[in-house]
């Protein structure tokens, strides 16, 4: 069996009409997780648009760090192949650049094209030690955190902070750089910091060439934010509670509406691993997960893993974009999370042509709770 109600196998059409009459009784659903193919990302964006839901992607904090700092002051970027091919500098903020793989990739050889052609490729790490089999030039961390020591290092840069500092070595390499690039994880800097290396960048590109290189997250974040842009024009913490997407990253945040008591009902969208949220547990909840065990949620559709058991459009770190990734096991008999969605969406436009033969629980409906607010 791959499906599951209230901890007991049942078939999985029996598990789909459950979750549908569990979406079919709620005020203000979320749907969240969306760490999944492109594909099941869309159609989850149409069932809510359909059932007047909010999405919240795992990724979100991480990847409102780096939308919030764009919005504020927009950034000068770059891709891991141009990072590969042009920059004679690269600035690794943080441990996670160093196990990203990215860094090895860089360290075997320069650059081969534009200016820096020809010369040799620097690797600078600040905020962490970085890795003993790469060469490199390790400098010393602040106590105050990392945010603080990229405001310390635009200070540097920008001729702010005079007289001798352990950072003015690494201002002056970055200066002197035919063409940096900065490595960083946002949700490891957080909004302050990418906010303010941001900044750094735009200093530097006064007198020289330097760009940020943002780390995807591992829940398919980069992919989420592709598909939201194409589906409402805005990112991808919406509600469509009124009929039309409503952009509010404070306000669509899920853990926040829970708490909040916004939220009666929620669908976990996670073909790909991604842990399940304590307040899974307080919410009524439908789980589509990739390697289900049965007592996730309320509800739980074992459905196909993306680039294993079918071949799916997934973002791809080396290419930052999305890119279509073959079946590495395929599984004739695995069901896309796609096809889930579509079915639910179907179910819950017609809801009286699938009644649902052994229903969840749910809360009663609160006339006095709008939806998805």
């Amino acid at each position: 069996m791959t499906a599951w109600i209230d901890g007991q196998a049942v078939e999985r059409d029996e598990a789909v009409a459950a979750a549908a009459a569990l979406l079919a009784g709620a005020h203000s659903p979320v749907i969240a997780g969306l760490c999944a193919e492109a594909a099941a990302v869309q159609a989850a964006f149409d069932l809510a648009r359909a059932i007047g839901a909010s999405l919240d992607p795992a990724s979100g904090a991480a990847l409102y760090a780096d939308l919030g700092a764009l919005a504020a002051g927009g950034a000068m970027a770059t891709t891991p192949a141009e990072a590969r091919g042009r920059a004679d500098l690269v600035l690794a903020l943080g441990a996670a650049p160093w196990t990203s793989g990215l860094l090895p990739d860089l360290a075997v050889d320069g650059p081969v094209r534009g200016r820096a052609a020809g010369r040799p490729r620097t690797l600078l790490a600040l905020g962490a030690p970085g890795d003993g089999a790469l060469q490199h030039v390790a400098y010393p961390a602040g106590e105050s955190g990392l945010p603080a020591d990229i405001g310390l290092l635009r200070g540097l840069v920008a001729g702010r902070i005079a007289g001798p500092h352990p950072l003015a070595d690494l201002a002056t390499r970055l200066r002197d750089a035919l063409y940096g690039v900065i490595v960083y994880d946002p949700a490891e800097t957080g909004a302050l910091g990418a906010e303010m290396l941001n900044g750094l960048v735009k200093d530097l590109n006064e007198t020289t060439r330097c760009f940020a290189l943002p780390l995807g997250d591992s829940h398919q974040g980069r992919a989420v934010a592709q598909v939201a842009a194409w589906s409402t024009g805005q990112g991808p913490r919406v509600g469509f509670g009124r009929g039309f997407p409503e952009h509010d990253p404070w306000r669509f945040d899920a853990a926040r509406q829970v708490e909040a008591g916004e939220v009666d009902a929620a669908l976990w969208l996670a073909p790909l691993p991604a842990a399940l949220p304590s307040w899974t547990r307080t919410v009524p909840t439908v789980a589509l997960l990739g390697a289900p065990k049965g007592d996730e949620a309320q509800v739980v559709i074992g459905v196909g893993v993306p680039g294993e058991a079918f071949g799916a459009a997934l973002w791809h770190p080396r290419r930052a974009a999305i890119a279509w990734h073959e079946a590495t096991a395929p599984q004739s008999e695995a069901h896309p999370a796609a096809a889930i969605l579509a079915d639910l969406q179907a179910r819950l436009s017609s809801p009286a042509k699938h009644p649902a033969k052994h229903p969840a629980k749910h809360p009663a409906k609160n006339p006095e709770r709008s939806a998805s607010c």
